[in-house]
């Protein structure tokens, strides 16, 4: 597979995110039926910058920020979501494998930034110990990508060396597992979220990083700024700027449809369709996607900025979830509204859907627990006369 090299730009070349949402858009009906993407999509995807896109500098990659990645990503979602899904996870692993020992990091980049990574944070297999490190094995599903993929950082609860054990990532490389056909869902259907089985293989203890360290935002001391920060603060970023996208592609779609009714005005009538309540449709779900998208702006802007407390990064997951939230009621209301032919299962107003409400039920975009966790630190704040802590990072 040919690959960049680090002299070549950190940023890909202008127009390379459009284009990559117009080459997802015309596979996105074909990538549903395979239930993964084109290699012509996921060469697009390598070729707009998002393996490289928090990539250290020196070996080639961009270190870009999150207010970058919420906007190519929701942009390419607007062709497809699932391309913009698979996008969004080889850029999030990409920064997640910026916290591993520096011989891991060469073992991934040596040969240059635009690789391909998968992982998910919850705990699988098996890892026993043998000198030097673990033998790893077991089954990691809901893998996004994973056919695409390069490497591998998988979460494992280890026995340490000096006693008890502790849930780290674990670096592997294509050759050593294989992938399992589990996803058949009712959205995201082309990402391609198969199961990982790994058979017994050994991983060398400088092929792996504390969960906990990335959780924490405690990068190397040569990484950039966009590794010092919070999981909590970014994590839902990489999921509800699909979403958003997924709303923006719905709405585009339905607005089409609304102009083709308008173009027949008998219609119109037989039907009783009245244009002021499709109006209010339309300036009620387009204010609910910009809310949702300036949300999610301050949210990454804020990490850009870096400095984040435990309130602020409570807030920004609050914030991510709340957005999802809100994109998934405007499509939702979007596609109500369409009537019977929105509902074709070809259409694209109907595959929007499906992966606007898909995106939106993973784990760590539910309102729930991002608020009880919100309300925790922002009621002791109070508590302890520090109200203004947020209010002065605004300023």
């Amino acid at each position: 597979m040919e690959r960049r090299t680090n002299e070549e730009a950190s940023r890909p070349a202008d127009g390379a995110v459009g284009a990559l949402a117009e080459l997802a858009a015309a596979h996105a009906a074909k990538a549903e039926l395979d239930r993964r993407l084109s290699p012509e999509t996921y060469e697009a995807i390598r070729g707009a910058g998002f393996a490289r896109h928090f990539v250290p500098a020196r070996w080639g990659g961009s270190e870009g920020t999150f207010d970058d990645h919420v906007r190519d990503v929701a942009a390419v979602a607007e062709g497809d979501p699932s391309a913009a899904w698979c996008a969004s996870i080889a850029a999030t692993i990409g920064r997640m494998a910026g916290f591993l020992p520096e011989e891991a990091q060469r073992v991934i980049w040596g040969e240059g930034p635009d690789v391909f990574l998968v992982g998910a944070l919850l705990p699988a297999g098996t890892a026993e110990p043998v000198a030097g490190g673990w033998l790893l094995s077991g089954r990691w599903p809901y893998m996004s990508g994973v056919h695409f993929s390069d490497h591998a950082m998988l979460c494992c609860l280890v026995p340490l060396a000096r006693g008890g054990n502790e849930v780290r990532f674990l670096l592997v490389p294509r050759a050593a597992y294989t992938v399992e056909e589990s996803w058949f869902m009712t959205g995201m259907r082309a990402t391609g979220s198969d199961t990982l089985v790994l058979e017994p293989t050994f991983v060398p203890a400088e092929h792996s990083v504390a969960r906990h360290d990335v959780i924490s935002g405690r990068a190397p001391g040569s990484s950039p700024a966009c590794h010092a920060v919070p999981l909590k603060a970014v994590s839902g970023l990489s999921f509800a700027a699909p979403v958003l996208g997924a709303a923006r592609g719905a709405l585009a779609q339905w607005m089409a449809k609304v102009a083709q009714k308008r173009a027949a005005p008998s219609t119109n009538r037989l039907l009783g369709v009245s244009e002021a309540a499709t109006d209010a449709v339309l300036a009620r779900t387009a204010g609910q996607i910009d809310a949702a998208q300036l949300l999610l702006e301050r949210a990454a802007k804020e990490a850009d900025r870096g400095g984040i407390t435990p309130l602020v990064a409570a807030r920004a997951h609050r914030d991510q979830t709340l957005a999802a939230d809100i994109v998934v009621t405007a499509v939702n209301e979007l596609f109500r509204n369409a009537g019977t032919s929105g509902a074709s299962e070809t259409g694209s107003l109907a595959r929007f859907w499906r992966d606007a409400n898909t995106g939106a039920a993973h784990a760590i975009l539910q309102f729930e627990p991002a608020a009880r966790a919100y309300a925790e630190l922002a009621l002791a704040d109070a508590d302890m006369g520090q109200g203004a802590e947020i209010r002065g990072r605004e300023r």
